[in-house]
């Protein structure tokens, strides 16, 4: 019996969302693609139907978050991405920077998850995390007034602040530390999109 038309889009989708839950715990270096291929339950085989090498597939797993657990955790948090208003910066603010993201090893956005992986891969990898960054600052962005001046460079900073106090918060053994560096970047960017500080994640 022929595979049914969808078999191949389906077969690598669940390729690369086995991937991005590998890289995630334990990093780029330290995956390998027999180890992806038995997540997947799949034969090794199979791989090179799909990608070409394991950059290949480190970039589509890093992309793959935007539309995949990405969308599913923007829709959790009452994030409306198409047409977003300040509330909805907001909510991304206080989901992204929360205590269940930073605990979330595999759900985790990629670009806290993955960055000194990325900043060694091939411009493939650093095109799809770019892009990640890029719908996350157009979020923002777009969320807050045009008439806002400083939108642009405030959508940035958010951004920043977004993933930088997530990667410290990840990075720093002392929990007490971690805590008070993620909720003293959730409060200074709710400040900047001048809404009500005192709920924190």
């Amino acid at each position: 019996m022929p595979y049914r038309p969808e078999h191949k889009a389906e077969t690598r989708a669940r390729i690369v969302e086995n991937a991005r839950l590998l890289f995630n715990r334990h990093g780029y270096d330290n995956v390998t693609i027999d180890m992806v291929m038995e997540a997947a339950s799949l034969t090794r085989g199979g791989f090179y139907s799909h990608f070409r090498n394991k950059q290949e597939l480190f970039a589509a797993a890093v992309s793959s978050f935007l539309m995949g657990r990405g969308a599913r955790w923007r829709a959790e948090a009452g994030v409306n991405s198409v047409d977003p208003a300040l509330e909805d910066a907001a909510n991304m603010l206080r989901s992204y920077l929360s205590p269940a993201h930073l605990d979330d090893l595999e759900g985790q956005c990629p670009m806290i998850a993955l960055p000194s992986d990325v900043a060694r891969a091939e411009p493939q990898v650093q095109t799809a995390y770019q892009d990640l960054l890029q719908a996350m600052i157009g979020l923002y962005e777009r969320s807050m007034p045009e008439a806002r001046e400083d939108r642009r460079t405030t959508a940035r900073a958010l951004a920043a602040l977004s993933v930088g106090g997530m990667v410290l918060a990840r990075t720093i053994p002392d929990a007490a530390l971690a805590a008070e560096v993620r909720e003293a970047a959730f409060k200074k960017a709710i400040a900047m999109l001048s809404l009500n500080p005192e709920i924190v994640p």
